[in-house]
């Protein structure tokens, strides 16, 4: 990382296949304008038959760029083609910021950090409990459990359609992480402190299941990683029932955050005029 007294001009990227729908140019553009800093950030679309030379140029220094994000599909690639995957990384398998270092192309996965940040900024102590259940195995689901696992919750119950999807992430996480069918939801949720929606159940009006969420341990909380809605069926259905709920748009801010810094060479903060700044595009685009 650049020392912050330097003066420089950096340019950053997020890619991925498709792009135009990502909202991070709006978040980073926001912290480039508020901090005075002399640089940029844009949408790179990349075709996944071309990332492994758009990597190459990255390394070679020729694209014009310090570093970016990485989204769809371009993920669990990134991580294979980078120089210095970190250990976040390699238990993900998959990355979602690169930087430039020395020839050099280094990789992290920031996602996980969003996702307890955005807990820690609005459900302070959610880490207090033992037990959470993670709705969903799909890849949105692994830096959760990483992370939640990470915090000290010593039993993640996985519940998914796919067992063996579940079971997957148990053999990738560790003896904390324990898979369920769908039927048995109501069973592990008897008594947890924390619930994690990692589905796209709710997402853009789609319908989701009813849940009873009264079995769970009184000032549990209620969390999903979708922010389209910002109060999705689940959450609605959590906060009818007199859960604390926490939307899914803090930790798209906050992912961000540490990739900001290791680009441009300040830590920027995630305030609420960031996070009205893009409900008011989600209005606007919806």
């Amino acid at each position: 990382m650049r020392d912050s007294r330097e003066t420089f001009v950096n340019h950053a990227f997020v890619t991925g296949y498709p792009i135009k729908h990502s909202r991070s140019p709006l978040i980073h553009g926001y912290w480039l304008k508020q901090l005075g800093i002399d640089g940029s950030y844009r949408a790179h679309e990349v075709k996944p038959a071309d990332f492994s030379a758009f990597i190459a140029e990255l390394k070679q220094g020729t694209s014009g760029f310090c570093g970016g994000n990485v989204t769809i599909p371009h993920k669990e690639v990134a991580h294979r083609l980078a120089d210095r995957p970190d250990d976040l990384c390699l238990e993900l398998g998959a990355a979602n910021t690169l930087w430039l270092e020395a020839g050099e192309v280094h990789a992290t996965n920031t996602d996980g950090q969003g996702f307890v940040a955005n807990l820690d900024e609005r459900a302070a102590g959610w880490d207090q409990c033992s037990t959470a259940v993670v709705l969903g195995a799909g890849g949105a689901s692994r830096a959760v459990i990483q992370a939640v696992r990470d915090r000290g919750i010593s039993t993640i119950h996985v519940v998914n359609r796919t067992v063996a999807r579940a079971q997957e992430l148990s053999d990738r996480f560790g003896s904390a992480v324990h898979a369920h069918p769908m039927e048995a939801l109501n069973e592990v949720m008897t008594g947890a402190g924390l619930f994690i929606n990692t589905t796209s159940l709710g997402m853009d009006g789609q319908d989701a299941p009813q849940i009873d969420f009264t079995v769970m341990a009184r000032g549990a909380v209620v969390t999903d990683i979708v922010y389209v809605p910002l109060k999705t069926p689940l959450l609605r259905q959590a906060e009818e029932q007199g859960y604390a709920i926490v939307d899914g748009l803090g930790m798209l801010l906050h992912q961000a955050a540490p990739g900001f810094e290791l680009w441009f060479g300040r830590r920027p903060v995630v305030d609420a005029n960031l996070r009205q700044l893009v409900i008011d595009d989600m209005g606007t685009h919806a």
